[in-house]
């Protein structure tokens, strides 16, 4: 009968090269999430999702799925730890990101004093489309937090807590200056009046809808693990066969539903704020494209990442 070979794993500081731990009798088939976890009762501050462990001090992290004995050390492996710094799980990331924006907004519409003139505390506006980019505004943010805790489907992944603040400041900032200028008493509304407004909200509508329709497929996707990984392809919801085109419908989605109201606003920092947010979903749209691709020999040719045939 065989003896089975345990593992060594020295862990040392990927910054002064200190040892800060040294684990005797490994299973081979230990994973790097198994040593985190052997690693976190040496020290308890720093948990599993804090923690990056990397065979090079300067290269990439190990993912938490990697088996020990299938990675280049020998018997006795030394890794780099490097401290992440305090994490925050992903459902509670999104909420704090979404509630900013729709508080802050909200917060605007009714012109709480200090913002405006006080003469103009607690009034409002006199343009029906304002109220009406409030309710879009509003049902905008309640349908992501209606995803983040019902929809989607998030792994053990986490996020920094300093990389929270920075995302908190981009959004609740932009959803401040936005609600400034719409909300503002000398607002005029858009130059071609409610052909202009409902052409832009009936477009906001199908957005939104699409939007949901991909997140709920994705999230069906995800959770049927019977067939294995796939790629997403068109059901029989129509908002899905935009699949056909891109790899990323939720993004062309998401930009059309920002375009549409900024459509209906006639705001310039709307505007402003839907291309930027364009610019940062291009880039994450072409990552997972170029992912699709890689994994997936027959990937359809025809998809491009976020814009039919163009982008």
């Amino acid at each position: 009968m065989s003896r089975t070979t345990f593992f060594e794993v020295e862990v040392l500081d990927a910054n002064t090269k200190e040892q800060l731990c040294f684990l005797n009798k490994v299973e081979p088939y230990s994973t790097i999430g198994d040593i985190k976890s052997l690693f976190h009762k040496s020290y308890p501050h720093w948990y599993p999702a804090r923690q990056a462990l990397k065979l090079d001090p300067k290269g990439k992290s190990l993912r938490d799925d990697e088996i020990l004995q299938n990675l280049p050390v020998g018997i006795t492996a030394t890794v780099y730890f490097r401290d992440l710094g305090p994490q925050l799980g992903w459902t509670m990331v999104f909420l704090v990101e979404y509630i900013g924006p729709l508080l802050t907004y909200l917060l605007f519409y009714i012109r709480v004093p200090y913002i405006y003139s006080p003469r103009y505390a607690f009034t409002s506006s006199p343009h029906p489309v304002v109220t009406l980019a409030c309710a879009c505004h509003t049902f905008h943010y309640v349908k992501r937090l209606i995803e983040t805790i019902f929809v989607h489907r998030f792994s053990h992944g986490t996020m920094p807590l300093r990389t929270i603040v920075r995302n908190c400041v981009y959004y609740w900032g932009f959803s401040a200056w936005l609600a400034y200028y719409i909300n503002h008493p000398l607002y005029t509304p858009p130059s071609y009046g409610e052909l202009q407004v409902n052409y832009a909200l009936f477009l906001f509508v199908m957005c939104e809808l699409g939007n949901f329709s991909i997140h709920w497929t994705l999230n069906n996707l995800r959770g049927d693990r019977t067939r294995g990984r796939r790629f997403p392809m068109p059901t029989k919801n129509p908002f899905t066969w935009l699949f056909v085109f891109v790899s990323c419908p939720n993004y062309t989605y998401e930009v059309g539903a920002w375009v549409s109201f900024s459509i209906l606003t006639q705001c310039l920092p709307v505007a402003l704020y839907t291309l930027l947010g364009f610019i940062q979903m291009t880039i994450w749209a072409k990552g997972k494209h170029r992912a699709y691709s890689r994994e997936f020999k027959d990937y359809p040719s025809l998809r491009m990442a976020i814009i039919p045939m163009i982008l």
